[in-house]
This record gives structure tokens, sequence and C-alpha cells, in this order.
């Protein structure tokens, strides 16, 4: 299933779209696309059957803005250097073990919304990044295989990072990763099911019209899998947490000087195949 939030920020209403791309209303079965569903399986399975008797109304697109996928996100936690070409590209070591950072749920917008250049930054930089989306409690998991079995779906997300901030001001990643409107997220939460290898989807991301990232998840250093087991070791992962598993190679920072940082007024697109498309627009702050 595809399911989504639509409706004006912090009043977006639960939404599914079919297989045939219409817009499906949720609203009459399900309160909302959060943690709360994805472990209710009875509910899942109320939506599919609903989905399946053609018994959810149509909605109109036209003029609809689509939200965040999920509601009431509990943690965002993210992989640095995760892709063997990034790494190569930024000079840095493939890590040994996952490098992992937080990011506030407050960053969370909508596939479409603005996106703000914060203040004094020059350094503003863009991420393609696959979400993956827990949907049962996961603590010390076992296996790859267990791993997989905890993850409730996927979705596009963009780390949008600002390098300076990140890596130049002391400290840990976390000011750079957490500025508002930083993290991107949809517009579809796709199930599992629809997403049979995570580990075989392509990812794009344009920058004013122009191909910067073009990658693949088979470049992951640490595969989906191997990172939920990991994080299990060492937090309790809850329904409606979402992990932000690294970028491929093509970010400003591995540019070659004058690197090309993002600007108000610049326009990024991004995708992976699949699970749907964003576009943004960047202003200041």
């Amino acid at each position: 299933m595809k399911l989504l939030r639509v409706g004006t920020a912090g009043a977006e209403r639960p939404a599914l779209l079919d297989a045939e791309g219409t817009l499906r209303d949720l609203s009459g079965v399900i309160a909302d696309v959060d943690g709360a569903l994805l472990a209710d399986a009875a509910a899942l399975g109320r939506v599919r059957a609903a989905a399946d008797a053609g018994e959810l109304p149509a909605l109109d697109a036209t003029g609809l803005r689509i939200g965040p996928p999920l509601g009431r996100i509990g943690k965002i936690v993210c992989i640095g250097l995760n892709y063997h070409d990034h790494a190569r590209e930024t000079g840095a070591e493939p890590p040994a073990e996952p490098v992992v950072f937080m990011k506030a749920p407050d960053t969370v917008v909508g596939p479409h919304d603005t996106v703000l250049v914060p203040r004094g930054s020059l350094k503003t930089d863009w991420e393609v990044e696959l979400a993956v989306v827990i949907g049962r409690t996961a603590r010390y998991l076992e296996s790859e295989e267990e791993a997989l079995a905890h993850v409730a779906g996927y979705a596009v997300a963009h780390d949008v990072s600002e390098r300076e901030f990140q890596i130049e001001r002391g400290g840990t990643w976390d000011k750079g990763k957490n500025c508002e409107t930083f993290n991107p997220l949809g517009p579809w939460l796709v199930t599992a099911d629809e997403v049979p290898d995570p580990q075989a989807l392509s990812l794009k991301l344009w920058v004013n019209g122009e191909l910067k990232q073009d990658g693949t998840t088979a470049e992951q250093i640490f595969s989906v899998a191997e990172v939920v087991r990991y994080l299990s070791q060492f937090m309790t992962l809850y329904p409606g947490d979402v992990i932000n598993t690294g970028t491929p190679a093509g970010v400003a920072l591995g540019a070659p000087e004058p690197k090309p940082f993002l600007r108000a007024g610049d326009v990024v697109e991004l995708e992976i195949e699949g699970l749907g498309r964003q576009r943004q627009e960047f202003k200041e702050a």
C-alpha cells in the first residue's frame, strides 16, 4: 500500500494512493498514519480490505497539500557515510561500524514544502536518502531477517545538511542536521511488501534541473537489515520511528571548488524508485 497524509500542516488526514493513481480518503477507517497504526495488524487489515473492496471515497487532489506520510514520529535515527561512493567522494574511510546521529522529529515537513536556508548559512547541502519506518518494537535483534520483519515500510527522505555547522563549528553533527524544515519526508509511506529488496532501489536528485545524485542502495556499506539490527543493540526502536539510511555520491560537499551549496531560490527535486518524488523551493529563514 501507498499511505499518505494530506491537508494543511498540523491538520493532515490519512489517505491512500490506489493502484490506478487515485487518491482515496482513509479518515473513515483510521484516525491517522502513525506508529499506532503500523503496530496494529488488524487496523492495517481493515485498510487493505476497504481498498480492495473499492469502498474508499476518492479525494480531489487539485491544490491539496501532501504532508509527511507519518504522524507523531518518535525519533529519527540517521546513518552517516553509508555509501561506498559517497565515502570516496568526500575522502573518508568507510566506517567499520555505522555512524549514528539523531535528527529531531520537528525537522520533518512535507515532500513539497518550502525548505529554509538557515541564517548565516553558506554551506547548505542536499542528500537524497531511503527512510525506513519501524512497525514493531525492536530490541536486541539477532539476525538481518528478524530486522526486516520489524520494518513497516519505506519513504523518500531529504536529509538537508548545513556543512559548516556540521563539521566546522565543533561538537557533534547535530547542529548541521537539525535546522527547521531540514527533513522533507514522503510523499508516501510504501509498505514493506511492495519493496521486496531495499538494496535494489535507484535514488536521484536534481538541483535546478541538473542531475546531481544518481545512485543505488546496492552501494550501501551497511544494508537496511544490518542497520536495523545494529541500532537495536543500542536503543529500542518503536513503531513510528524513522531511520535515514545515508546518501549516495553527488552532494555539494564532495564537488570540486567552488562547491555549489544551496541558496535561496534554488529548487531541489528528488526521487527513489517506487517511493515517489519530492520538490522543494529554498528560501531564507
